[in-house]
């Protein structure tokens, strides 16, 4: 990731910025972590429909016939 304190052409971040930004990138960290954890307690599906999850995009097919709702 790009470090903004390194900018050549940027002022240098108060102290509190940076205690932030160090903040924001240990909960990125975290949460990468935690849902990797959470992808390998995850049973497989069985019989689920193949492809993107059709609850998330709004379709759902079936045999061929895809139904909006």
């Amino acid at each position: 990731m790009n470090d903004p304190s390194s900018a050549p052409h940027r002022k240098p971040l108060p102290p509190a910025a940076q205690r932030a930004l160090a903040e924001a990138e240990a909960r990125r960290q975290a949460a990468a972590a935690h849902a990797k954890d959470d992808a390998k307690a995850a049973p497989k599906e069985l019989q689920g429909p193949k492809g993107p999850e059709p609850t998330r995009y709004g379709d759902w097919e079936r045999k061929g016939i895809a139904s909006d709702f």
